[in-house]
């Protein structure tokens, strides 16, 4: 087990432990973090994943693949420089620890 930290709109910090080869977005549903919507249940076709990665996680992440790229560009919430989908974001022993701030609104 990973742990991953998720910071809802309302500043709510929400702990939860991570089984490594889960994304974000299916730990996230898990947990009933309600703010992490995934309508199409992780295919990359939706964008109501949508996370803010904070500072010294990104660099232990997969590089972005050109559709998860392609699919931020139509997120609710703008677009940022740290910006990623938690589908795509699958727990590792690297991404331990990992900070995810949920971008707000979703849809």
């Amino acid at each position: 087990m990973t742990k991953a930290t998720f910071i809802c709109a309302d500043g709510a910090r929400r702990d939860v432990d991570v089984a490594i080869g889960t994304n974000l977005m299916r730990a996230a549903c898990d947990h009933g973090i309600d703010e992490i919507i995934g309508d199409c249940g992780g295919a990359l076709s939706c964008a109501t994943c949508h996370v803010f990665v904070e500072d010294g996680y990104a660099d232990h992440l997969s590089s972005m693949a050109p559709s998860e790229d392609q699919m931020l560009d139509y997120t609710a919430a703008a677009r940022q420089a740290n910006s990623r989908l938690a589908c795509q974001i699958v727990m590792s022993a690297a991404t331990e620890g990992i900070v995810v701030r949920i971008a707000n609104p979703q849809v």
